[in-house]
């Protein structure tokens, strides 16, 4: 039998957030004014409860719009927290343009600030604490989803083997359905066999589960069909674990032709243009400003280079870009200036070719500093996949799986490879894995704390020594 739990836990989380929404503006009011001494305006509590009222539903449309009603067992606390942060950020925005267009010139932008932090903090605690909750509970066997796999592959293998890791996820996993039988010195590494697939409504009738996992291989796609029947037929919610799942993203994107569905394998969010113009307009005014807040350190940085050995200060290389263009990319030159294989020869920890200054640099990151000039000319960006010689490319094209999707957006001078640890003389497999990610995961909040991690984890580089 299907179970419906998910509309008393969505109007519960409604109704917390509401009033947690209320209790927010409440204590922004009394810190403001109570608290921090603010002067008195004519404006008392009640306009602001009145403003909290009537600005309600909009934060309950935006918590739809982010999807945060959407109960899910695999969603992360983190995820949620910063679409919830996102939120109170377009909220603030919101009270502010309210206020200038209804002309309230006496309103506390102090008691509106409050409100955001107390909003969004109150907010994110309450989800972390009924996830939290919640897997307590699972872990002692309560609130468990019992499932029934249909099909064995190496695709189910993989899911049945996390399921089993992680009794957070709130599953109990009733049996498997193959037309082979499981080799009996493994049975631990597998499900307890019910039958084979044809036997799937007799075992429904006899075994009720909450859920069925439909995992067929290519060969036995012609039984999908009657399987969901029976499915539907005995109430029991199913679900398809497609044998090319490691062709599809974390989150694929259906498109519809004309009724049609159509699953977009790599759907990149910088193919949506104001995407690509707001992610353009800021590398544009934060390079600018970066240029000329870092002049000084580039000054220096340039007249060690050039006192310390001879050779040109800008060291010029070709990289490959977006869509597979070269580009000629600019650093601070950190290394002899007739040294050999810089253009075929990966780049070492301890590298003997590195100068004193060179090695300096690199630890610190400034070597990088003058790709800002490419940020500026449009060839990279501030946040984005690292850029790679055209040698290299032509050798991981062939030996790194997805590796040429790399090259659908602008590369970048920092990026979530970097920031993860997976720079320099590091494995690319793991480096080509966080690029994907934040390819298909980008947003312009992503990009701001890519750039804020690197501040903290990016600047001094781990796989150089001085």
């Amino acid at each position: 039998m299907i179970k419906n739990t998910r509309q008393p836990l969505m109007l519960l989380m409604q109704c917390i957030d509401i009033l947690i929404f209320l209790l927010s503006m409440l204590t922004a009011y009394g810190l403001r004014f109570f608290v921090l001494h603010g002067v008195p305006s004519e404006l008392g509590l009640a306009f602001y409860l009145q403003m909290a009222f009537f600005s309600l539903p909009v934060y309950l449309l935006l918590y739809y719009g982010f999807e945060l009603y959407d109960i899910s067992r695999y969603k992360s606390i983190l995820s949620e927290t910063e679409k919830i942060v996102n939120i109170n950020l377009i909220g603030m925005v919101f009270l502010f343009l309210s206020s200038f267009f209804l002309r309230v010139v006496d309103i506390s932008r102090m008691v509106i600030i409050l409100f955001t932090v107390i909003n969004a903090t109150l907010s994110a605690l309450s989800r972390a604490s009924a996830r939290t909750f919640l897997r307590t509970l699972r872990r002692r066997g309560y609130g468990l989803t019992s499932l029934l796999i249909v099909g064995w592959n190496e695709s189910s293998s993989e899911f049945y083997n996390k399921l089993s890791a992680n009794i957070d996820y709130g599953y109990q996993v009733a049996g498997c359905l193959s037309q082979r039988e499981f080799p009996a010195e493994a049975a631990s590494s597998f499900p307890k066999r019910l039958g084979a697939i044809g036997q799937l409504e007799e075992v429904l009738q006899a075994c009720p589960v909450d859920e069925v996992v439909i995992s067929l291989d290519s060969n036995q796609f012609n039984l999908l069909g009657s399987i969901i029947e029976i499915c539907d037929k005995e109430g029991v919610k199913s679900s398809l674990l497609p044998f090319y799942i490691k062709y599809l993203p974390a989150q694929p994107y259906m498109e519809e032709l004309d009724g049609i569905p159509l699953i977009n394998f790599h759907r990149i969010p910088l193919d949506d243009l104001f995407n690509r113009f707001m992610k353009r307009s800021f590398d544009i005014a934060a390079s600018l400003i970066l240029m000329v807040l870092l002049s000084p350190l580039m000054a220096s940085a340039a007249l060690a280079i050039r006192l310390s050995s001879p050779g040109p200060v800008i060291y010029r290389q070709e990289r490959v870009g977006r869509n597979k263009k070269n580009f000629v990319m600019y650093k601070f030159r950190s290394m002899d200036a007739n040294a050999p294989g810089e253009n075929t020869t990966w780049g070492t920890k301890n590298d003997s070719r590195r100068t004193r200054v060179g090695a300096f640099l690199r630890k610190f990151s400034i070597d990088e500093l003058p790709q800002l000039f490419n940020v500026l000319k449009g060839d990279m960006s501030l946040v984005g996949p690292r850029p790679e010689r055209p040698f290299f490319v032509e050798k991981f094209r062939d030996e790194v799986p997805l590796y040429m999707l790399k090259h659908l957006v602008r590369p970048g001078i920092t990026g979530w490879a970097q920031v993860n640890g997976w720079r320099g003389d590091t494995s690319i497999m793991e480096r080509v894995k966080c690029d994907l990610f934040y390819i298909e995961n980008w947003s312009f909040f992503l990009d701001i704390k890519i750039l804020i991690l690197t501040l903290f984890l990016g600047i001094v580089n781990q796989t150089e020594e001085l």
